[in-house]
C-alpha cells in the first residue's frame, strides 16, 4: 500500500465512522459554514481550566470536512489551550501549503496534508478548526469560511 492510498483510507474511515460525533450538553458550542460548497458544523468543547475536557462535533459536509473534524476533536482532546492555538496553526500552515507536515506537531492529522495540494478544500479542512476556536472564545455568531 502507498503511503497516499493509507492517507485515502484514514480519511475515508474518519468520514464514514466520525469520532467524538454528536451534541455535548454543558459545554461551549460554535457553528460553521463554507457557503461555497454548502459545509456545516457544530463544535462542542467543555473546557477543564486551560485544558481541552472534551470536544465533539455535528454536521454536514464533504468526507475532508468530517474527516478534519473528527481527527481534530481527537487530537485536541487534553491539550492546553496553548497546544490547541499551536495546532491550528501548524494545520492551516500544513493544509494551504506554507509548511511540511509535521507529524510530531500535528499527529495524524498529517494525513490531510494533501488538501494543499486542491485549494478549493482547504476550507473544508479549516471549517471544524475555526468554528472550535470560537468556541473556545464563546462566540455566538457562525463562523464562515468567506470570513476568514
Amino acid at each position: 500500500m502507498e503511503l497516499r492510498d493509507l492517507y485515502q483510507e484514514v480519511i475515508l474511515d474518519h468520514n464514514k465512522r466520525p469520532r467524538n460525533f454528536g451534541v455535548l450538553e454543558g459545554g461551549s458550542q460554535a457553528a460553521g459554514h463554507n457557503p461555497m460548497c454548502g459545509d456545516r458544523v457544530s463544535v462542542y468543547v467543555r473546557m477543564d481550566g486551560d485544558r481541552v475536557a472534551e470536544a465533539r462535533f455535528t454536521g454536514n459536509g464533504c468526507a475532508i470536512s468530517k474527516a478534519s473534524a473528527s481527527m481534530m476533536t481527537e487530537a485536541v482532546t487534553g491539550r492546553t489551550l496553548a497546544e490547541v492555538q499551536g495546532m491550528f496553526t501548524t494545520f492551516q500552515e500544513m493544509v494551504t501549503g506554507k509548511a511540511e507536515a509535521d507529524d510530531e506537531k500535528v499527529g495524524k492529522l498529517v494525513v490531510l496534508s494533501g488538501v494543499s495540494e486542491y485549494p478549493s478544500r482547504v476550507k473544508c479542512a479549516m471549517l471544524a478548526w475555526h468554528a472550535l476556536v470560537a468556541a473556545i472564545e464563546g462566540a455566538s455568531t457562525t463562523v464562515t469560511t468567506e470570513a476568514i
